[in-house]
């Protein structure tokens, strides 16, 4: 009877020690992977934080470089541009060789010279000019915008700049609206980019703004075709104004750490460079 105690306790000793092993081997299994996640989250934050800082480092030297500062481009609109540019890029929308981006501030009076041609392989602004807004979207300022037809008001977001051909307003550009909801319609709506003769110092000093068009970003005569010669053959265009509504897939920054890399050499990335 002693004996048959003696062994069931043993058992249960045994079965205790087993039990507190494999518990002890879990835990530790268990704490080693948390740890291990933990660290790679932590490399991870690590390297999207340098993938920023380089970004960053790179769109301030190319707008120093460029002087954009002193012909009035707005630094966040700009950076807003160049996170566009490489989503686009990274989303194959334009073209492999592409270097150069059009932005349009609609946050300026049309008195002003609102629209920026800069090539980021040079670092290198190609032209700085007057552009219309549509007569929907407001007198000297534009302050509505609508991608409906009819509306005759200028559309937001990202275009990519297609073929030309010669219409009533002579040799224009088609674009293509890149954002649902803010600039999609905009083929159907015949937005593109033409010359108008109420793009011209002559219009602001009479009228104190420019012409307006039916929601194309016009230009003057006199550099329309320098203009579309620069951004033809899939190139971004961009159209900026302070408007709460629009959103785009192409703005986000996060995209960028996957493809991010100078213009200059694509073979150089700036993700590699920065570890």
């Amino acid at each position: 009877m002693i004996k048959t105690i003696n062994g069931h306790m043993k058992r249960k000793f045994w079965l205790a020690i087993t039990l507190l092993v494999i518990l002890t081997s879990a835990i530790i299994s268990s704490r080693s992977a948390t740890v291990k996640n933990a660290a790679m989250a932590t490399k991870k934050e690590a390297k999207a934080a340098v993938v920023h800082s380089a970004f960053e480092n790179y769109v301030a030297d190319v707008y120093q470089t460029a002087g954009l500062k002193a012909v009035g481009m707005d630094y966040e609109v700009f950076q807003k541009a160049v996170v566009g540019y490489y989503n686009l890029k990274d989303n194959e929308k334009l073209s492999p060789t592409s270097t150069v981006v059009t932005v349009i501030d609609f946050n300026k009076a049309s008195s002003q010279k609102r629209m920026w041609i800069i090539d980021l392989l040079k670092k290198q602004l190609l032209l700085n000019t007057w552009v219309a807004h549509g007569e929907g979207s407001g007198n000297d300022m534009a302050t509505q915008f609508s991608d409906k037809a009819d509306s005759h008001q200028s559309s937001l977001g990202f275009y990519v700049t297609d073929d030309i051909y010669y219409g009533k307003h002579g040799r224009s550009l088609r674009l293509n609206g890149m954002d649902a909801g803010f600039n999609s319609n905009a083929r159907a709506r015949s937005v593109v980019l033409h010359a108008a003769n109420y793009v011209c110092e002559n219009t602001i000093k009479q009228l104190g703004r420019l012409g307006r068009s039916f929601g194309c970003p016009a230009v003057s005569p006199e550099v329309s075709n320098h203009i579309i010669d620069l951004i033809k053959g899939k190139n971004m265009l961009f159209i900026s104004a302070n408007v709460n509504s629009y959103t785009s897939k192409y703005l986000n920054e996060g995209i960028i750490a996957n493809s991010f890399a100078a213009p200059s050499d694509s073979s150089v990335q700036l993700t590699k460079a920065g570890m």
